[in-house]
């Protein structure tokens, strides 16, 4: 469905990184949602006309499902908690795109308790679980952040992708890094290289082995381990989480993540400002940790590092002018 996205290196922590640029996956999707909603543009659902989602105003999903819909000639309802005033009367970032693509963005009414999700099930009258896609006579419904098990067939495809870069490179070791919001991706991810390595046997040692890290950006490392046992129990399947001991608060202003961001944009590639500082800062603690580090399984510098660059972009100059106006005295 997708062209293979290329790699990158840049220098980060005084080594050598690899970049996987899924970033540049599609226009109209950021990486991350173009590989979770493949399913939905591969798969014929003859009767479906609209699309069901739920989550921020300024989520990446916001834009990737309208665009999503739009293609598949689908109406998207979008549920959403709020949407702040200056949105409202100055759309920009994901939420203009999603307008800008026919979507219909629901605003929960001032008032009710429920949360968003139990919401969106009482006012469409759709019983689905949070974790599982759900098709309803002619409506698809995606949970928050595309948590669901099809998202696997476009993250199998992220994974032969990167088991073939490994091989045409002659690399038999690789870690892959990526920071997580509800850990759908990485999870995913783990699940297809854990399996892969099951079909190597004693006589072909040449199949790579990748083994997934991530960080929590969003509730925090319980929240993530939470989010990986709502998708599966099977623990092989969870991806390493990785800490520096520091909690981020999910789109709140923070100076580190900021210099972090200009700091690894100096590398020649734009990354976005709400993920990708978060997983620097802890990508470097890990790397830096690793080459102080005696034991084994913390000396991760001894394995080439890939970063996972997923999109998201288009939210970069909101967050941009917000940082500006707050560090505008310091630079």
């Amino acid at each position: 469905m997708f062209a293979t996205t290329p790699v990158q290196t840049i220098r980060f922590a005084e080594q050598a990184i690899f970049v996987k640029r899924d970033d540049l996956l599609h226009p109209d999707f950021s990486g991350n949602k173009a590989r979770k909603f493949q399913y939905f543009l591969e798969q014929d659902f003859p009767l479906v006309k609209k699309l069901v989602g739920y989550g921020s105003a300024q989520a990446n999903s916001l834009h990737s499902l309208a665009a999503l819909a739009k293609m598949r000639g689908w109406q998207l309802d979008y549920y959403v908690d709020h949407i702040a005033g200056y949105l409202k009367q100055n759309p920009q970032g994901n939420y203009k795109a999603a307008l800008d693509n026919g979507a219909n963005i629901i605003e929960k009414p001032a008032g009710i308790e429920l949360n968003l999700e139990t919401y969106v099930q009482q006012d469409t009258q759709a019983p689905f679980e949070s974790n599982k896609q759900l098709v309803v006579k002619s409506t698809v419904f995606v949970p928050e952040g595309g948590r669901c098990e099809y998202a696997q067939l476009g993250l199998d495809q992220l994974g032969r992708e990167i088991i073939e870069w490994l091989k045409q490179n002659n690399m038999k070791k690789l870690e892959l890094f990526l920071p997580s919001g509800t850990g759908t991706t990485a999870l995913y991810l783990q699940r297809f290289f854990v399996e892969f390595s099951k079909t190597a046997s004693s006589s072909d040692l040449s199949l790579p082995s990748v083994t997934v890290l991530t960080c929590s950006c969003v509730g925090g490392d319980e929240y993530l381990t939470k989010q990986f046992y709502q998708l599966t129990d099977n623990t092989d399947y969870h991806p390493r989480i990785i800490s520096n001991g520091k909690k981020y608060h999910f789109g709140k202003l923070n100076r580190q993540c900021y210099d972090m961001w200009q700091h690894v944009n100096k590398q020649g590639i734009e990354f976005e400002l709400l993920y990708d500082p978060v997983g620097f800062i802890m990508l470097e603690h890990y790397l830096n940790t690793a080459n102080l580090s005696g034991d084994d399984l913390n000396k991760g510098a001894a394995v080439p590092v890939m970063y996972l660059h997923q999109g998201g972009l288009l939210g970069n100059p909101s967050m941009l002018a917000r940082y500006k106006r707050k560090y505008q005295q310091q630079g």
